[in-house]
C-alpha cells in the first residue's frame, strides 16, 4: 500500500515541482500566515516523503496549498477520517443539551435519479434504494438555503421535551425563526419548539413570554416543572424544524427510581 509521502511525493512529481520549488512556496505561505510553522525545509519534506515523518498540521496546510489538494483527503490519508467526525461525535453521547459545530466538509449521501420516482406521500422501505445513491461534496449545500440552519443534540439525561424529543436525539435548527411565537398551533405536535443558549449550557423545549422573562415549558410527561428565565441571560438560537431520533421503548431515568412504595404500579 502507497503510503502518504509517497502520494505526496508523486503528486509533486506530476506538477513537476522541485523540492527547492516547494521550498520556496512554503516561505510565501509562511509569510501570508505570520508564522514560520508553515515553512518546509528542504530535509523536512525529504523526510515526509521517504522516511514517513508525518507533517505538523501547518506543514500539511502548507502542502495541500501548493499541490492544490483537499486537506481532508490528505488528513485521510494518513489515518484522520475527518469525514467520520460527526459519526464519532455521535457515538460519544453527553448527558447535557449541546449544539453541534461541525463545519460542512466532507460527504453527503443524495438520491440521483431512479427509474421511479419515491411517493413521499406512502411509507416506502429505502434499503433497496441507497445502493443507486451517490455521494456529494457538503460544501456544494452552501449553495441551497441551509446557511441558516445548524444543529444540536439533545443530551442524554434531558428529558425534558421526552417523548416528542428522545434524549440522544439530533436537532435541526433554524437560525431565521428567532421570535417567539404566540399562537397558531393546535396542539403539542404543532407548538413550535426553541433550542436555547445560556450561561452553562442549552436549553431546548417550548417558549412564552411573561412580561422580561421567558417561560420555558417542558413536555408535561417529563413532569418538570417550567422555568422562568431573563431575556438578558438567554440567547434564542432558533427554533426546532427537524428531528432524528431512535424509537426506542426507553422511560426517563426519573420514573425507574423515583417512585415510593405507595406511589407504586399494584401487581
Amino acid at each position: 500500500m502507497e503510503r502518504p509521502g509517497e502520494k505526496l511525493k508523486r503528486v509533486r512529481e506530476q506538477l513537476n515541482l522541485t523540492y527547492r520549488d516547494v521550498f520556496e512556496a512554503s516561505q510565501i505561505v509562511a509569510r501570508r500566515r505570520g508564522s514560520e510553522e508553515y515553512a518546509i525545509a528542504l530535509s523536512r519534506l525529504a523526510d515526509i516523503e521517504n522516511k514517513g515523518t508525518v507533517p505538523t498540521i501547518y506543514r500539511l496546510y502548507t502542502l495541500c496549498a501548493v499541490y492544490r489538494l483537499d486537506f481532508a483527503e490528505v488528513l485521510h490519508w494518513y489515518g484522520v477520517p475527518l469525514d467520520l467526525l460527526p459519526v464519532e461525535a455521535l457515538e460519544l453521547g453527553l448527558d447535557e443539551t449541546h449544539p453541534v459545530r461541525f463545519a460542512p466538509h466532507g460527504t453527503v449521501t443524495v438520491p440521483l435519479p431512479l427509474d421511479q420516482e419515491i411517493d413521499l406521500d406512502k411509507t416506502t422501505f429505502l434499503s433497496h434504494m441507497l445502493r443507486r445513491w451517490g455521494k456529494m461534496p457538503l460544501s456544494l449545500l452552501q449553495g441551497l438555503d441551509v446557511r441558516h440552519l445548524r444543529y444540536g443534540l439533545i443530551g442524554l439525561a434531558d428529558w425534558s421535551m421526552y417523548p416528542l424529543l428522545q434524549p440522544g436525539s439530533l436537532v435541526v435548527i433554524d437560525q431565521n425563526l428567532r421570535k417567539i411565537a404566540k399562537e397558531g398551533w393546535t396542539n403539542e405536535y404543532d407548538r413550535p419548539i426553541y433550542f436555547l443558549e445560556r450561561r452553562g449550557g442549552y436549553l431546548c423545549g417550548w417558549c412564552s413570554i411573561a412580561g422580561d422573562h421567558l417561560v420555558l415549558q417542558p413536555h408535561p410527561a417529563s413532569q418538570q416543572p417550567p422555568t422562568l428565565l431573563a431575556f438578558r441571560e438567554i440567547d434564542i438560537v432558533g427554533q426546532v424544524t427537524g428531528v432524528a431520533m431512535l424509537l426506542e421503548s426507553r422511560r426517563p431515568r426519573r420514573a425507574r427510581t423515583s417512585a415510593t412504595p405507595a406511589e407504586s404500579p399494584n401487581p
